[in-house]
């Protein structure tokens, strides 16, 4: 029997980068050309993107009068992004706005002269070598991180809370990328503490999914956590339908997964993540300006 649907999502404050970078005064009647690269589609993240110009609209910017907004996305292909960020920077752009922790990387080795903002780094900066802290970026970097690798314990407590019985989760994850691994990491020590046992499920890429639910079908996993990092979060309608075809009571890092008719989720509100974003590119603008 199909487990009853629970939507659990609950918004947490995000951790924001201090300092607004600083650049030479500009005219005020500049129009500011924006570079804004993400490694997903376009649809994968499409309310967030909105958000994001929707704030800037509401705090003076309008594309096509003083803002133009460069809007590129690697589909899902991390491989393109050095290609997609350099096409901006020889453009020029005047402010880079990156989606994801190695968007970021590849911004950064990119330039060090354009200023660059996180929308929505999944790791730790300052422990990849981003920036110099929290409080001081430093560089050309600054903008907004998530914590959600750093609650992926309360993911397993709240799945467990949920479902007292289960003793074998399985976690699937990008094993390419570095949130991802680092999710997983969190929910074995967890796991440790309450005596769970954690069943990895580690895949290159999407032609892996179903093998990977095969697996934890194999291996009896009674409880699924799907950290959609990478790859993930470009396949969630088919990551929902696999679930559903083995029926087993899941925790998604992303609300999106439950608006699919996924079980639950536990994360921050990224809509509010993207527009604070927006307010760090005001920020920079406000600052340049006499």
């Amino acid at each position: 029997m199909r487990c009853k649907t629970v939507r659990l999502v609950v918004m947490l404050a995000l951790v924001l980068l201090a300092a607004p970078l600083t650049s030479h005064a500009q005219p005020a009647t500049k129009v500011y050309r924006i570079g804004f690269v993400r490694s997903t589609t376009a649809s994968a993240n499409a309310s967030e993107n909105e958000a994001f110009t929707q704030r800037l609209r509401e705090l003076g910017y309008t594309e096509g009068q003083n803002l133009i907004i460069e809007a590129r996305f690697a589909n899902g292909q991390a491989e393109r992004l050095p290609a997609l960020v350099a096409e901006l920077v020889r453009l020029p752009v005047d402010y880079l706005v990156v989606g994801g922790t190695v968007t970021t990387h590849v911004a950064k080795q990119a330039t060090s002269t354009i200023p660059i903002v996180m929308i929505n780094a999944s790791d730790d900066p300052v422990r990849l070598g981003l920036i110099t802290s929290l409080a001081r970026p430093g560089g050309n970097i600054t903008g907004v991180i998530d914590i959600a690798p750093e609650l992926a314990g309360k993911r397993l407590e709240l799945l467990k809370e949920a479902f007292p019985h289960i003793t074998r989760v399985g976690h699937l994850s990008d094993k390419n990328i570095a949130p991802g691994m680092t999710h997983l990491q969190e929910v074995e020590a967890t796991a440790r503490l309450m005596g769970v046992h954690i069943q990895p499920l580690e895949m290159q890429g999407p032609d892996d999914l179903e093998q990977a639910f095969q697996v934890a079908r194999a291996e009896r996993a009674e409880a699924l956590i799907v950290a959609e990092y990478g790859f993930l979060n470009n396949h969630r309608e088919r990551i929902v339908q696999l679930v559903d075809a083995i029926r087993l009571p899941v925790m998604y890092t992303h609300a999106a997964f439950v608006k699919l008719g996924g079980l639950m989720s536990y994360g921050e509100d990224r809509l509010d993540r993207a527009r604070h974003a927006a307010m760090f590119v005001h920020k920079i603008l406000k600052g340049v300006q006499p």
